[in-house]
């Protein structure tokens, strides 16, 4: 499975952007196209790292009507996984997948026997999944799979992330979910049992969020 590393591929966007748009400019009574370029690529990087940093509303609370949902349907601890900004690799149907990077996950909602068993895995195309119970933000329920992926970068370095895969197209084309929307994903039981539940939000004027 080829796997894009979005970040990377974000950056190269960008420079291929600046490149097109500057391309046959008159650069007299202009700043050097050295100083140009350092100010766009900094100004890039910031729009960059805002996308992978969502800034957080305050408070945190699940929408009633999915407190409604768990309570009816016996869960009990409740628990934000994480929010993020959806990626084109999360929307696109040729990845099927909602990715996770594990230094955006807000706390721990695995057992530690969960864990152990996410982390057999070998690679992504050979690895270890559990099959959950999803909340779509229609409260539609369905069942989607979780595993664990180590993604290499070109650095040599890698990468971990929790990923939702099989029926995530489904998801994404049902609930009409769209790149750059912010969305939540959050844990709950049911005698023991992992469950999920995802929430789209959006911002208002003053910083907080609402449910869509």
């Amino acid at each position: 499975m080829d796997v894009v590393d979005g970040e990377m591929k974000i950056e190269k966007e960008y420079d291929q952007g600046f490149r097109v748009e500057h391309e046959g400019d008159d650069h007299q009574g202009r700043l050097p196209e050295s100083s140009k370029i350092k100010k766009k690529k900094q100004k890039m990087a910031t729009r960059c790292d805002q996308r992978y940093t969502t800034p957080t509303p305050t408070p945190l609370d699940l929408p009633i009507k999915f407190k409604k949902r768990i309570r009816d349907l016996g869960g009990s601890d409740i628990a934000l996984i994480i929010q993020k900004c959806l990626f084109k690799t999360d929307v696109s149907s040729g990845h099927n997948r909602l990715s996770m990077p594990l230094n955006q996950i807000r706390q721990t909602f695995l057992t530690p026997q969960e864990t152990e068993f996410l982390n057999s895995g070998n690679n992504e195309k050979k690895c270890s999944e559990m099959e959950v119970m999803l909340i779509e933000p229609s409260l539609r329920r369905d069942t989607i799979s979780l595993r664990k992926w180590e993604m290499k970068k070109a650095s040599g370095s890698a990468t971990s992330m929790y990923v939702l895969v099989g029926k995530w197209n489904s998801v994404a084309w049902r609930n009409a979910l769209r790149e750059d929307e912010t969305v939540q994903l959050w844990s709950f039981r049911i005698n023991s049992k992992l469950c999920l539940a995802l929430v789209k939000r959006r911002a208002k004027s003053n910083g907080y969020f609402i449910e869509f």
